[in-house]
């Protein structure tokens, strides 16, 4: 224990610092999982990026699935952003603290985000249903201002959520040890070293918030259970694939990150292995962002078709301009492209 990070109230001592998990003494394993893991970082944000880029230029992918597809993808990007970079340079510089301040941050941007992409997935959902089951009153339904107003609805869901947990953590001082154990400051792990009060309150909230997640499980279930059996009432077997390719990305995404909640909220916190937890922590906060770019791009012909179409304007215009440094060629021919496009509409 560092009582340096401690002040003194009292019979006992607040903590003001926390000492995150080493998963690896020797040198050498701290930079190879540095560079493990920002690799993993690097084509996290290029597949989500790309995904993004390719929505906002091509005007066939300007419908309500690619805009709630472009929500998820910024999601994403933010959500691996809040535990990733951090874990990278605590790996690089050999330091595994993390002030109280930022941990209350970790805590409050990753619920946040994380709320904010169940919601959103609950909205891609109901896009399905409708298209599949009612496709004459598709237009009708899934209007572009409810989309606007759905979008801001999900991010400010998160923000109530993320808000309450978070302000239901900090409002009790931590005491007792300050070491926890995952590589970022994760609910069921900081509640371990938190007040009692403050941990059967949050209690309370997780099965609060689980009985609300059962709820929209049972709704999405129900909803697939009817897409599916429209899906068999197609004659053709090219209309019943097209079905399917077009809500399968939805369903894989959905159950994959279900998966990941309860593995992060029904798992162990108990005192494991640091590589089990390095594993159980990439299923959930890892896995999830790197995975659902792969398996939009490569089910969906329109999107490779609009990246393909985008990266060859930028090659095209970079060699059209040769002068310019490379990566400024690329920036201002990415912006180049955006303008021309807007231009045109």
């Amino acid at each position: 224990m560092n009582y340096s990070t401690q002040a003194v109230m009292g019979n006992f001592s607040i903590i003001m610092e926390f000492f995150l998990m080493e998963y690896s003494s020797i040198r050498e394993l701290q930079v190879l999982h540095a560079v493990l893991f920002l690799l993993i970082y690097l084509a996290t944000m290029t597949g989500n990026l790309l995904t993004i880029a390719a929505i906002l230029i091509d005007p066939h992918l300007h419908s309500p699935m690619y805009f709630f597809l472009s929500n998820l993808s910024l999601l994403d990007i933010c959500n691996i952003s809040v535990t990733l970079p951090k874990f990278i340079i605590h790996s690089l510089i050999g330091s595994q603290t993390m002030t109280l301040l930022g941990c209350t941050a970790q805590v409050f941007f990753f619920l946040f985000f994380a709320t904010t992409e169940f919601a959103l997935l609950v909205a891609m959902s109901y896009d399905c249903f409708v298209a599949i089951c009612h496709p004459l009153h598709y237009g009708l339904i899934m209007m572009p201002s409810r989309c606007l107003w759905v979008a801001p609805g999900s991010w400010l869901s998160g923000l109530i959520y993320s808000a309450v947990h978070t302000g239901n953590l900090i409002h009790l001082p931590f005491s007792g040890s300050n070491m926890v154990h995952h590589f970022f400051c994760d609910i069921p792990h900081v509640l371990k070293v938190s007040a009692s009060d403050v941990y059967q309150t949050e209690f309370v909230l997780v099965i609060a918030s689980l009985c609300f997640l059962l709820s929209c499980f049972a709704f999405l279930i129900a909803s697939y259970v009817r897409i599916f059996s429209n899906v068999l009432k197609i004659p053709s077997m090219e209309g019943r694939y097209k079905a399917i390719s077009t809500c399968s990305p939805q369903l894989m995404i959905l159950i994959l990150f279900l998966i990941s909640i309860m593995i992060a909220v029904l798992g162990d916190t108990s005192d494991t292995s640091p590589i089990q937890n390095l594993f159980v922590a990439m299923v959930y906060a890892i896995l999830p962002p790197l995975i659902n770019p792969i398996i939009y791009s490569l089910r969906n012909k329109k999107v490779i078709a609009a990246m393909g179409k985008m990266l060859r304007k930028i090659f095209s215009l970079s060699r059209k301009y040769p002068s310019l440094k490379a990566s400024k060629s690329l920036k201002n021919c990415f912006w180049m492209v955006i303008c021309a496009r807007c231009h045109r509409s």
